[in-house]
């Protein structure tokens, strides 16, 4: 049964799909379907195409997590990268808000996620065994711990310093230009930025 003001149960189900993408309102849904409709066929399946194959191909980095077109993401390919440095971040949106700021030219690990037990998240729901793996190669000599300054990444961090001081590399975390409680990618990139360069011993 088609909403009222719709003419057409097809246009409808686009309208639900489209809204149910974090930020997008049904006004805004059907902006965008009726966008769609408008456009050629071949453009639309290109477009529909692109979001399958996003889906169904898309790889994870078997060094740092961060999502790849092969076995390796880029930046771990990349020569050019300090393999000295690992920055220790929540999620691949923390990535793309570090990389933007253009202060920070070594390598990542994703978590995966931060402790939340009340979100039923414990250390073994995340990536950190991967990470003692990594530095129990011997070439990294620096781990960042550039996780959000909320109760949660507090705890985190403080439990992956635990971890890593059975290392010999020096543990450092992102200045306090973040504030407490911020996340990564919702901070300026020039605040952002300062808090990577500026970076300071880790003091549980």
């Amino acid at each position: 049964m088609f909403h009222r003001s719709y003419s057409s149960a097809l246009l409808e189900e686009a309208v639900d799909q489209l809204a149910s993408l974090p930020g997008v309102g049904r006004r805004t849904a059907l902006r965008l379907a009726l966008h769609l409709l408008g456009e050629p066929r071949e453009n639309v399946e290109q477009f529909a195409g692109a979001l399958v194959r996003l889906r169904s191909d898309i790889r994870h980095c078997a060094r740092c997590g961060m999502i790849s077109d092969d076995s390796t993401c880029p930046v771990c390919d990349d020569p050019r990268r300090n393999r000295t440095v690992v920055c220790v971040v929540e999620s691949l949106r923390d990535v793309l808000s570090i990389e933007n700021t253009g202060q920070y030219n070594g390598l990542y690990h994703i978590l995966g996620g931060i402790i939340s037990p009340i979100d039923g998240v414990g250390p073994g729901d995340l990536r950190i065994r991967e990470l003692s793996d990594r530095l129990a190669g011997g070439e990294i000599a620096e781990v960042v711990l550039a996780l959000s300054t909320s109760m949660e990444g507090e705890t985190t961090a403080y439990y992956l310093y635990k971890q890593i001081t059975q290392y010999p590399v020096k543990v450092t975390t992102i200045a306090r230009g973040v504030g407490f409680g911020d996340d990564l990618e919702y901070t300026d990139e020039l605040t952002l930025g300062r808090s990577i360069a500026n970076r300071q011993p880790f003091n549980p």
